[in-house]
């Protein structure tokens, strides 16, 4: 069996779709178009369906690793500004901080992966607006977790973190990026 004979998922319909829905506001596709190859996506059965609804568009978001590790022994680990999100991301540090943050990134994927493996160090996650996070998975022993006014339940077209791992005395801090009163 190829490739292109394979059964799809519906992640697989999903992700096809939403590149269709980009490409419609990008003008590439007119509304007929995008009307036709979304009812061919989302009843797609193989990836030789779905392939042929995106040949003729540009290729999506650049290959990004599927997991990414950031260890640091005691200096500070940061993510921000606009990179590339991996679909799993994990962060080592012993003794100095790690801040991810997600708001101007390019997050491919409705759901990441971030492992935290913490031992005196702090960690502060900034998510996108709309962004929600779960840290069911994240064990803190002497130190605090805080997400406030951050849903732990995903939103639609919001990505959704899903923190585990675990910190001896530090402390994890989610937000929402801070508003600038002062702008031009």
């Amino acid at each position: 069996m190829s490739e292109l004979e394979m059964r799809v998922s519906d992640e697989d319909r999903e992700r096809t779709a939403q590149q269709l829905q980009r490409a419609f506001t990008e003008g590439r596709l007119n509304q007929l178009e995008l009307e036709d190859r979304l009812e061919v996506a989302l009843t797609a059965k193989t990836y030789g369906d779905l392939l042929g609804l995106i040949a003729d568009l540009p290729p999506e978001l650049p290959a990004v690793d599927d997991v990414v590790l950031l260890e640091s022994k005691s200096g500070h680990i940061k993510r921000s500004g606009d990179w590339a999100v991996p679909r799993r991301l994990r962060a080592v540090s012993k003794y100095g901080s790690v801040e991810i943050d997600f708001s101007q990134a390019t997050i491919p994927y409705p759901v990441v992966e971030l492992e935290l493996e913490l031992k005196y160090g702090s960690a502060t996650i900034v998510l996108p607006e709309g962004g929600a996070v779960n840290v069911d998975g994240f064990q803190n022993t002497w130190g605090s977790t805080t997400t406030t006014n951050v849903p732990g339940r995903p939103r639609p077209g919001g990505v959704h973190v899903v923190v585990s791992g675990e910190s001896k005395y530090g402390q994890l801090v989610v937000r929402y990026p801070r508003r600038r009163w002062f702008t031009h």
